[in-house]
């Protein structure tokens, strides 16, 4: 299955922001029972959007990568054949309908007069070079699209056929994660290695200006036509409520947070946990809860002493999960405990198999085993980073907790981009922590594909993986996905799941619609002066 193409980009998104609006929509802290009650009729709105972003995108262009920050600048200038609701139902967006007998052969009747922004209308030739270069590029396709054709058979019409069925195809087209963007062909044809030349797309907002490290600024498209459906997750009524959009970058934590308070930012990404309490008190700031997915040990199994079953079943028994949450989240609103490799909040994939692994915290029962494999001190290296504080702040807790069985734990901290490389090297590190976003699939995991971070390592969850993407039913993929999950906790081991958390954004009072969805949804968002 394709899931090493951009491995490093992509792995930049497993530590980041990506949300899930049904959540969000339910925990949003509103510090203020009247904060956004104001009549707009009353006082001018305020035509730009002023958004911290806490890392600069290494791209616009959604086919190239995962990384959360291109996914949610790039969302306002790019759309797709679908998209999703708050409950992860997929709905029709460029596409006007979709339909199929058999899960193998799709027809998509595209919706007429749809313009992109260099005032050309979208056809089927524009799909069909977008997604054939999305299947491409993405490392989310896996087999599901290994030598699909799409053909188009009239101006509004794509034919998709895959060369076997799949119940999650349509889910794999509508994921957030790594978007099949809709695109000109002309602007497909002249894409280089390193992504498209230009970013033009169909959505509300238009690509203006990039200064790197500084600012990436969209403008409002006036030619833009709105679906007449109820706005909902992604789905939906999109307006651009505000002419332009700045996202700003802004890295350091603090300085976003001050600039959110004093009004310098309309919405902050990525706000500090050990403030939340603070932030909660603030009558200026409204508190967005976004679920980004899970926190994760991962382990090496392909040489050095964790790559012994045993060895990851001793550290598995001796973490204690709450401390480690406590520690990386500050507040327990801040994370879930919870052992199924899938976000909760994806009901129809979320499983409890194998939880009576989860959470153990038998002290003796990890001594006991290091004993069977007659430990004697070999080290184990603890990769880290200071510039992701929530895995450095985790990997003190969980070196504290092995030592205490008797492991020889170093932890090795590395800035960011090194760490990513050393994920690549095998004898470089033995365990770390990260974060792993949501997805609408199992088969989008990549905390458990053949190829992250030297692999799986086991042929049952690679040949059940593959399975499950060509399911001819969505009931027969569970049935192979709860068998896998069981599997992984009492079998194998390639991860130790911790939990979930939820990313933090904040909006001052002043901020009217935002919502957060697979990270902020800046359309229907306006801000008063």
């Amino acid at each position: 299955m394709k899931r090493s193409l951009l491995f490093s980009i992509v792995f930049i998104s497993l530590f980041l922001i990506i949300g899930c609006s049904n959540d969000s929509s339910d925990t949003t802290e509103n510090n203020s029972s009247d904060s956004n009650s104001a009549d707009s009729n009353e006082s001018a709105e305020n035509t730009e959007l002023n958004i911290a972003l806490g890392t600069q995108p290494p791209t616009i262009d959604q086919h190239m990568t995962a990384e959360i920050h291109t996914r949610d600048v790039s969302r306002l200038i790019f759309e797709t054949l679908l998209t999703v609701n708050s409950k992860y139902e997929i709905v029709p967006m460029l596409a006007e309908s979709y339909e199929t007998d058999d899960n193998q052969t799709y027809i998509f009747n595209l919706r007429k007069g749809v313009q992109f922004h260099n005032g050309k209308e979208m056809t089927a030739e524009d799909v069909i070079a977008s997604m054939n270069r999305w299947v491409e590029k993405s490392d989310v396709t896996g087999v599901i699209f290994k030598n699909a054709v799409f053909e188009e058979i009239d101006d509004y019409t794509v034919e998709l056929q895959l060369s076997q069925p799949s119940a999650l195809a349509l889910d794999t087209i509508a994921s957030t994660r790594q978007s099949a963007a809709i695109m000109p062909k002309e602007v497909i044809d002249e894409a280089g290695p390193d992504g498209v030349i230009q970013y033009v797309g169909t959505g509300p907002y238009k690509f203006v200006e990039w200064k790197p490290d500084d600012y990436i600024h969209l403008e409002k498209y006036d030619e833009y036509e709105p679906v007449e459906r109820e706005a909902d997750g992604l789905s939906g009524k999109k307006e651009a409520l505000v002419d332009d959009i700045y996202f700003r970058i802004v890295p350091d934590t603090s300085t976003r947070l001050a600039g959110l308070q004093t009004g310098q930012y309309d919405i902050a990404y990525a706000l500090p946990y050990n403030d939340y309490e603070l932030m909660k008190e603030d009558p200026n700031i409204d508190i967005y809860r976004d679920a980004h997915g899970g926190h994760t040990l991962m382990y090496n199994k392909s040489e050095g002493p964790v790559a012994d079953f045993k060895m990851r079943q001793a550290i598995n028994y001796a973490l204690n999960i709450e401390e480690i949450m406590v520690a990386a989240f500050a507040h327990e609103d801040n994370y879930w405990l919870d052992s199924g490799y899938m976000d909760k909040h994806v009901v129809n994939w979320a499983s409890d198999k194998g939880k009576e692994y989860y959470n153990v915290n038998d002290i003796d029962k990890a001594k006991q085993i290091l004993d069977e494999i007659g430990y004697d001190g070999e080290e184990i290296t603890l990769m880290t980073s200071r510039d992701e504080e929530i895995l450095y702040n985790s990997a003190i807790v969980v070196q504290d907790q092995l030592k205490s069985i008797g492991l020889n734990v170093e932890i090795e901290v590395y800035d960011f981009p090194t760490l990513l490389g050393k994920t690549n090297e095998p004898d470089a590190w033995d365990i770390f922590v990260v974060g792993s976003s949501t997805v609408s699939t199992p088969s989008q995991l990549i905390m458990i594909s053949p190829s992250f971070s030297g692999g799986v390592g086991d042929s049952k969850i690679i040949d059940l993986l593959g399975a499950i993407e060509v399911s001819e039913t969505e009931e027969e993929a569970k049935e192979l996905w709860d068998e896998l999950q069981e599997h992984a906790w009492e079998n194998h081991l390639p991860i130790t799941m911790f939990g979930g958390y939820y990313d933090l954004f904040g909006a001052t009072t002043k901020v009217e619609g935002f919502s957060t969805f697979s990270g902020g949804v800046f359309w229907n968002t306006k801000v008063a002066n």
